[in-house]
């Protein structure tokens, strides 16, 4: 069963940076094979899919609106501990909403694709609020 908690989220000016964090921990099998996503959910709007990073680190993918503004990472800590990083830059007021970590051993990730549909996902933190504000 894995477990994911965020933090990192908070109120930030136009054109400022945030880095949120995913801690996801396992008491089952490795993480070694679980692709991660980063999604975000604006008020009264469907969660949409940001940027993911498969199981190895190697390939990450980001939505054209964060392309050049945002960073995914993950650093594996053992075989059922990681951290998963979305460094935010330049932001923008559009980047505001509530941020997910997801995780899923199931999940396809390229430079081009994600597994955008949400129901893919087995594993979910609890969010974080981004709001980008003057």
């Amino acid at each position: 069963h894995l477990q994911l908690v965020e933090s990192g989220g908070g109120l930030v000016q136009p054109g400022g940076s945030l880095t949120l964090s995913c801690e996801i921990s396992n008491t089952g099998i490795t993480l070694d094979y679980y692709g991660i996503g980063w999604f975000r959910q604006a008020s009264g709007k469907e969660r949409v899919g940001v940027s993911a990073i498969n199981s190895s680190g190697d390939v990450k993918y980001y939505i054209d609106s964060v392309k050049g503004r945002f960073t995914i990472s993950r650093r594996r800590r053992d075989n059922r501990k990681n951290v998963a990083y979305l460094q935010m830059d330049s932001l923008k007021p559009e980047d505001t909403g509530v941020y997910f970590c997801a995780a899923d051993a199931g999940v396809v990730v390229t430079e081009t694709y994600m597994t955008e549909d949400p129901t893919e996902y087995d594993y979910w933190g609890q969010g974080t609020q981004v709001t980008v504000s003057s």
